[in-house]
């Protein structure tokens, strides 16, 4: 086995180390011979040994040159895995997924970078089927949250996939360890959004506008977020058949859509520029 550079603290590098993660991660992923798959931030490669012997083909996107190289050397041998040293967050999507064939996503994301790797995918054109992610627990429950404790997070996750939480994972499970507690997240993937909308930035900026202010009545936070008359909010919400008075969290998926087509119906040449995933 080749050999592998210590952590290094400015690429906010966790090393999964506990074998009992790596076999959650891997049952959630439902691999079969026939699955293409793409990891990111396959780190020392503990979990990129288990994806090599189960899938069709491989390919491991790294960003630490150390890492990369030592990959590189390790599974030379094996044609089925390819190894790419890039940053998945600016990567060529289509350089790294051969053809037009479906593929799955599993990653063991640094934490900084989690959401923004996360968002890019389910965003993609070529988005992957299934994705198994590792994030901070906290994140974890905000995607998979039901209406009651939804967020911005929640709604950006969820108009794409059906997200449910695997296994919590202490910091003990990592070298170094860090100091919150993760949690892997199975997402099954939508071919296509679970909203329809003529914008995306703009269902966003809805969103957005209505999470602006979590502890107040939904009315009052479109009225703030969007800068509208407090009489045109109360009429977009009459449309989409949602009582003024509720709290943003209590929203659904589906209510967000209702209330998007009110807005849109309400104001047609609405010009926005959305966040998707980030947290505000």
């Amino acid at each position: 086995m080749a050999r592998y550079a210590p952590a290094k603290k400015s690429l906010g590098q966790n090393f999964l180390t506990d074998r009992r993660i790596v076999a959650r991660i891997i049952g959630a992923a439902e691999l079969t011979d026939n699955d293409a798959v793409l990891e990111i931030g396959p780190g020392r490669g503990v979990l990129t040994r288990d994806l090599a012997a189960r899938a069709g083909s491989l390919t491991a996107v790294e960003l630490d040159d150390d890492l990369a190289a030592a990959l590189t050397a390790e599974f030379s041998a094996q044609p089925h895995v390819r190894i790419v040293h890039a940053d998945a967050r600016e990567v060529e999507i289509a350089s790294v997924i051969p053809s037009h064939a479906p593929y799955k996503l599993i990653a063991n994301l640094p934490y900084y970078a989690a959401l923004p790797i996360v968002r890019r995918f389910l965003e993609a054109e070529r988005k992957p089927t299934l994705m198994v992610v590792m994030v901070q627990r906290e994140v974890a429950r905000s995607m998979t949250a039901a209406p009651g404790g939804m967020s911005l997070l929640s709604v950006a996750t969820q108009i794409y996939g059906k997200p449910r939480i695997v296994a919590s994972v202490p910091p003990r499970a990592f070298r170094p360890a860090p100091k919150v507690t993760s949690a892997v997240v199975r997402i099954d993937v939508f071919s296509q959004p679970a909203l329809s909308h003529d914008s995306i930035d703009d269902f966003f900026t809805l969103v957005r506008a209505g999470f602006s202010a979590p502890r107040k009545q939904i009315h009052n936070c479109l009225q703030k977020g969007l800068s509208i008359p407090r009489m045109d909010a109360e009429t977009m919400l009459s449309h989409a058949g949602i009582d003024a008075s509720r709290r943003p969290q209590t929203l659904s998926v589906a209510e967000w859509g209702s209330l998007y087509a009110a807005w849109r119906l309400r104001y047609p040449d609405t010009d926005a520029n959305a966040q998707g995933l980030r947290e505000d």
